[in-house]
């Protein structure tokens, strides 16, 4: 591979033309396919396989047009002071209201007033009228919330107080500035790392390239996948701080060849054939990572996985090919000015003993005691993971000043906070003898069981055979309380089929949410396998050696863990929440666990490719394994760090999102890194190959025959240097006719 590659980077660099037009010319197809593609509807969430979706597509057939998971809005009313909305103005201002509501939009299904339906609070201060809509939240348009919006502000102006829940006015959550600001720092810690303008721009400019390329095919393609806007907001998270990381390190790699006296050329080929190698394997560990989301079998999430490793791939080839044909225009002056004298005066670069050096030795001194150190760290970090609740978020973890938390506070003070996450109780009667008897006995059954609050009347389809019952918990929909009540109401409808052959199944977005948890839970394991499995095969392949993958692996687990700690900490029990905009302790996201572990996997497996590559290239090339620990903390201790810090900053810059759960990925994927990179990778890992010794590069002879040799440390290059300049030209020639 190294040879490979070694040749494609000299390519590259003499047909810079060639291979930039070709790099402009996919962005602007991109971008072009961006701009006149139709505009998305947004994705449609459905979760195959669980009793709520199941129940959700029974509605669709049994009451044609009722919009099942269509958005809902819930317009919440409070008197004013002294007042109730029973006195005749303000029941005529409600009920012109819900007119207006109605004829708000097309996409309006229905609207409850909330004088017929019932929906006010025992002392007449506060009520709301339920509004249904024929799609869902996601596929709403703009207008049809600026008009809900409208009839809202119009409202507030008879003196009462009114707020919207529901997800009806739920837009794309906002996240300011952020991005701007993570590429700020990220040309900030450049600059500091390599000292010219030039050598940081190229990272940055790269990057937006390959992020501009995939979010633009990921917005042309939306229409026609069904793609949400959460899937391009995860592509260039994820892009834009692999694309800076992968850049990094082959301007780095060239800097250091042109250090050692090479022509431009042949340091843009080694470049590309050393730390290359290392960036093909590190992209392929996120690919890997992303794709096999899939496992859980959540189409949005698959679909949000396979977007981002697209991304992540474009930014392997733009690190492999568009990186160094740019290095042939900028020349030496990669290089600040001071060390440009240096080159043009051919002096020797010094080998000081850099921080990353000094670092090395320390461990190398004391590895037990570092290697305990850093273990009983992430291990108490990973403490509070043993109190994670898993749940997703609803209106109650919004901003106090928005109209969904201010409604969703209403709506608790008026009617308990069950209200605020209703179940929906199906009943296919079709089976049964006696469908109205079976339905009384479910209702009858529902009444009873600890935890519920209310039992509305059974609303029946045409055909009779159907009927839908609202249950309400006393508790709050994120809750554990209410999670138990949607298990005993599923557990009396099995009762209830025995004896009636009525089934029953809950559904609603509580109870979706509830499933959705389940079944990530369940998926975790298998994903955990699949991924590390495939990973440490082909880390296996990279370093030839069983020892190096396994410490890896168990590595990454240990600081995922810390940082699944940190978050619960944080957004579970509130600790230090005020710093992070936290202002209401919930339940962790379901999906964060296994997110966690298919990006951080991914990242993590960077930082290993990139530090013990070097580390392996070293002891290959004849040095003692200490000493080969040394050279690579010499040589890729700074750029790990920098690539490090890089990478916290572009994830820590969605904590300042208006989303809770963006918020919470932001802050779960900036910890992580950071006990990852700085704990594991430049603190733990040094520890273990200095106690392993020459066994860290240990491998069954019969293994290693089964193994390709796919050449990371450029032994090839190295015989090449030996035996003379080697073939340049047909290499070129190959390529071209490739």
């Amino acid at each position: 591979m190294a040879t490979f590659l070694y040749k494609l980077g000299k390519f590259a660099f003499r047909r810079r033309h060639f291979v930039a037009l070709i790099w402009v010319a996919l962005l602007t197809l991109a971008g072009v396919g961006a701009a006149t593609a139709p505009t998305a509807a947004s994705s449609s969430f459905s979760i195959p396989g669980t009793e709520a979706q199941k129940a959700f597509d029974l509605l669709d057939q049994r009451f044609p047009g009722s919009a099942a998971d269509g958005a809902t809005a819930r317009v919440v009313f409070k008197a004013p002071a002294g007042e109730k909305l029973t006195d005749a103005a303000n029941k005529a201002d409600i009920q012109d209201t819900v007119a207006q509501i109605k004829a708000s939009s097309d996409q309006v299904a229905s609207v409850a007033d909330p004088f017929a339906a019932k929906t006010v609070s025992r002392d007449g201060t506060i009520a709301y009228a339920s509004a249904s809509y024929k799609v869902s939240g996601m596929e709403l348009t703009d207008e049809d919330r600026d008009a809900l919006q409208e009839v809202i502000d119009e409202a507030q102006k008879t003196g009462l107080t009114v707020e919207v829940g529901g997800d009806a006015l739920q837009a794309v959550p906002e996240t300011g500035a952020t991005e701007i600001i993570g590429i700020a720092i990220a040309a900030v810690v450049l600059v500091i790392t390599f000292g010219s303008l030039i050598a940081a721009g190229l990272p940055l400019l790269t990057a937006i390239i390959g992020v501009g390329i995939g979010v633009s095919t990921i917005t042309a393609l939306a229409s026609v996948l069904d793609l949400g806007s959460t899937t391009s907001t995860l592509a260039m998270m994820i892009g834009l701080a692999v694309g800076i990381d992968y850049a990094l390190f082959i301007v780095s790699r060239y800097r250091a060849e042109l250090a050692e006296g090479r022509e431009r050329e042949e340091a843009a080929g080694r470049a590309v054939g050393t730390a290359g190698s290392a960036v093909v394997f590190a992209g392929l560990t996120v690919v890997i990572a992303l794709v096999g989301l899939a496992v859980v079998n959540i189409p949005m999430l698959t679909k949000m996985g396979v977007a981002a490793a697209g991304t992540v791939a474009i930014a392997v080839l733009i690190a492999l090919t568009l990186i160094p044909a740019l290095l042939g225009y900028v020349g030496k002056r990669v290089h600040g000015r001071k060390a440009r004298k240096n080159l043009a005066a051919e002096n020797p670069v010094e080998a000081k003993a850099n921080m990353g050096t000094r670092w090395a030795r320390f461990v190398l001194r004391r590895p037990v005691a570092v290697l305990i150190a850093g273990i009983v760290g992430l291990g108490a970090m990973a403490v509070p993971v043993a109190s994670l609740q898993l749940g997703l978020p609803d209106d109650g973890v919004q901003p106090t000043d928005t109209t969904q938390r201010k409604a969703y506070d209403l709506l608790s003070e008026g009617f308990g906070p069950g209200f605020n996450g209703p179940l929906l109780t199906v009943v296919d009667a079709r089976g049964a003898d006696d469908p109205k008897a079976a339905v009384d006995r479910v209702v009858s059954s529902i009444k009873g069981t600890d935890g519920v609050a209310a039992v509305t009347p059974a609303t029946f389809n045409k055909a009779g055979d159907t009927a839908i019952v609202t249950v309400i918990s006393k508790y709050q929909p994120s809750s554990t309380e209410t999670e138990d009540v949607v298990h005993a109401i599923r557990a009396e409808g099995k009762e209830i089929t025995k004896g009636t052959g009525a089934e029953l199944s809950v559904t609603g977005s509580t109870a979706m949410n509830i499933d959705v948890s389940q079944k990530l839970n369940d998926a975790l394991v298998p994903y955990l396998a699949l991924v590390v499995g495939l990973a440490f095969l082909l880390l296996m392949v990279v370093f030839r050696s069983v020892l190096v993958p396994l410490k890896a692996a168990l590595g990454f687990l240990l600081s995922v863990l810390a940082a699944l700690g940190a978050v619960v900490a944080v957004f579970q029990w509130g600790w230090l929440g005020s710093l992070f905009g936290v202002e209401q302790t919930t339940p962790i996201m379901s999906m964060m666990p296994i997110f966690m572990v298919g990006v951080v996997f991914g990242l993590a497996m960077d930082y290993e490719v990139f530090l013990v590559t070097r580390m392996r290239e070293a002891y290959v090339h004849g040095e003692r394994p200490a000493q080969a620990v040394v050279t690579g903390f010499k040589h890729g201790a700074r750029v790990v760090t920098a690539a490090a810090i890089i990478m916290i900053a572009v994830f820590a810059g969605f904590i300042g999102s208006s989303e809770q759960m963006i918020k919470m990925i932001g802050f779960g994927l900036a910890i992580a890194v950071f006990f990852d990179a700085f704990v594991v990778r430049m603190t733990i890992v040094p520890a273990v190959l200095a106690l392993l010794g020459k066994r860290a590069w240990w491998l069954p002879k019969w293994l290693d025959r089964l193994l390709p040799n796919v050449d990371v440390e450029g032994e090839a290059l190295q015989k090449a240097d030996e035996g003379g300049a080697g073939k340049d030209g047909d290499a070129d020639r190959e390529l071209v006719s490739a």
